[in-house]
């Protein structure tokens, strides 16, 4: 499985691929460095009046440094059970439990209308599925920040290249990419 997962991911970093060679179930968890996730959370300008919701949140440590840097609320939706009481866990640990939820649920079921702030590191066929999502029900002002990949058919607000560059599986360069989204209206999708 772990080779599958390192020619998936860079497929779908080439853009060679849309559809999901894995279910929702399946997607690996990928953690993003603390650089990446202080960049995304400044480019979303995030502030203590901000609900945060990061789509596939992993070990939640972009909700945990949303709350602990920011003074922001936020919610981690997560499907594994392990990494959701390893995230609650965390949480505790540098004291912002009072401040952030983590919810093991479907991150394409999820309500997001609290969310002022949406953060992925998704694949593209999943940020093309999440899209509809997030333009019917994010209120004007919403902003969405994407780490490495887009959204087909909705260009970003403003794209943002990082300096660090890391050293992949199989030897491949990779910098970091960031987008970002601010939503406009809720009057349909584009």
């Amino acid at each position: 499985m772990k080779s599958l997962w390192i020619v998936s991911y860079l497929a779908a970093a080439l853009g060679l691929y849309h559809q999901p060679v894995w279910t929702l179930e399946e997607i690996p968890f990928v953690p993003t460095p603390i650089e990446v996730i202080d960049r995304m959370l400044e480019l979303a300008e995030v502030n203590e009046k901000d609900t945060v919701y990061d789509l596939g949140s992993g070990d939640g440590r972009i909700v945990v440094r949303a709350a602990k840097k920011y003074g922001a609320r936020a919610v981690g939706i997560e499907m594994d059970p392990e990494l959701v009481e390893l995230s609650r866990q965390k949480a505790r640990e540098e004291g912002v439990s009072h401040l952030v939820e983590f919810r093991q649920e479907d991150a394409l079921k999820v309500d997001v209308s609290p969310a002022t702030v949406v953060t992925l590191y998704m694949l593209p066929w999943f940020n093309e599925k999440i899209r509809p999502v997030l333009l019917r029900h994010l209120r004007p002002g919403a902003r969405v920040v994407s780490h490495d990949f887009g959204i087909e058919g909705w260009p970003p607000t403003e794209v943002v290249e990082l300096e660090k560059i890391e050293v992949m599986p199989g030897g491949r360069k990779h910098r970091h990419r960031l987008l970002l989204w601010r939503i406009e209206g809720n009057s349909g999708l584009p």
